[in-house]
């Protein structure tokens, strides 16, 4: 076994293994009264996340096994496929609506969120087509490839309404363009060309508006649009250093909102207190770190931007969950990688890794 991981980089394995197996263990904790009590299963989400992190360590396996190389080939179908994905969740008999959102494709036993795909979807065309076409960013008409495709998607995903996706989209394609070149004065204005647009996205919607003046005053409304982000402060703060211990949280019991999703970090902090949540923390900075050596030592061009795109992804990603968690930022909706409930986000960050494995195994100038 340990002979056929020679090569790989073990850091990255082993961070991403550990927190995915952490994952489904804060799963249980943080959702086993609520699923008692609305599916008579105590085990219901912990079954279901185990099943999806055992599906996305098989297909994380074989993509680590499989050529990176094997994606540049395939970057344009990727993208076709997610771009389709986008569009089938429309489709009525399709598409599922949750809370208004229509962000899902109803499959047998599981609901896929193509907002997902197209987050590594972006990523294997970008990097193929910086690897063909770098030189061209320098000018402006070079980005328009760019600009074009992600403004495809996040139409798509604006629609359904998924902002936060839009957002990391948005993020992970300016920071990967910005590394392989872009001058300064493009992202300026990229930047001051979107202000107008993203100002008028969150002020149409009243929902968005709500958000952003909640995390300016939650007290406010500490009833209603604050009170999620109060009951996680109160989470951390009732933590302190060493946690009330696993299992023994109180604001999971039906008083923090998404607890076993977008906030699972605040049922780490309260359960793990200071120490949990700073562990968390520095094992996703590990794990970024060890992404960007792996992009910086990649032996091609089209391996580094592949690789540096998916550190980016992560660690946008984490830092976005754990800003949110902690009131640094307005609440997005995104999950914390490889911890927060869910199969489409958990599957496709293994896959991602994976890629990421492969590419580490044929790095050049490491020892």
């Amino acid at each position: 076994m340990f002979k056929r991981l020679e090569g790989y980089d073990l850091v990255i394995l082993t961070m991403v293994v550990a927190l995915t197996c952490f994952g489904v263990v804060m799963v249980y904790s943080a959702s086993s009264i609520m699923a008692a009590k609305r599916f008579h299963d105590s085990f219901f989400f912990l079954k279901r996340q185990g099943l999806y992190a055992t599906l996305g360590f098989g297909l994380m396996y074989a993509t680590m096994r499989t050529d990176y190389h094997v994606w540049k080939k395939a970057a344009v179908p990727i993208l076709l496929v997610c771009l389709l994905s986008l569009v089938l969740v429309f489709v009525p008999g399709v598409g599922g609506n949750v809370k208004g959102a229509t962000r899902w494709i109803r499959l047998p036993g599981f609901n896929f969120q193509p907002a997902e795909l197209a987050k590594l979807a972006l990523i294997i065309f970008m990097a193929y087509s910086l690897d063909r076409k770098q030189e061209q960013i320098r000018w402006f008409k070079g980005l328009v490839p760019y600009m074009i495709v992600l403004l495809l998607m996040i139409g798509l995903l604006m629609i359904q309404p998924d902002m936060g996706s839009s957002m990391t989209l948005a993020g992970v394609a300016m920071v990967m363009l910005f590394a392989a070149g872009m001058r300064v004065s493009h992202v300026i204005s990229i930047l001051m060309f979107s202000a107008p647009f993203v100002y008028y996205a969150i002020r149409h919607k009243e929902y968005r508006w709500r958000r952003i003046m909640s995390f300016l005053n939650p007290w406010a409304d500490p009833s209603n649009t604050g009170f999620q982000i109060i009951q996680s402060w109160l989470a951390f703060g009732t933590g302190g250093v060493g946690g009330q211990g696993l299992g023994e949280g109180k604001q999971k019991l039906f008083y923090l909102p998404e607890a076993h999703t977008d906030f699972i970090l605040s049922v780490i902090g309260e359960e793990l207190g200071f120490i949990g949540t700073v562990t968390v923390a520095a094992m996703f900075f590990l794990l970024v770190h060890r992404s960007i050596r792996v992009a910086i030592h990649a032996e091609d061009n089209f391996g580094r931007f592949l690789a540096f795109g998916i550190a980016v992804l992560l660690g946008v990603e984490a830092f976005v969950n754990i800003a949110v968690v902690m009131g640094l930022l307005p609440t997005k909706g995104l999950a914390l990688p490889f911890i927060s409930y869910g199969g489409s986000s958990l599957i496709l960050s293994l896959v991602a890794v994976g890629i990421l494995l492969n590419i580490s195994s044929r790095m050049r100038g490491v020892p």
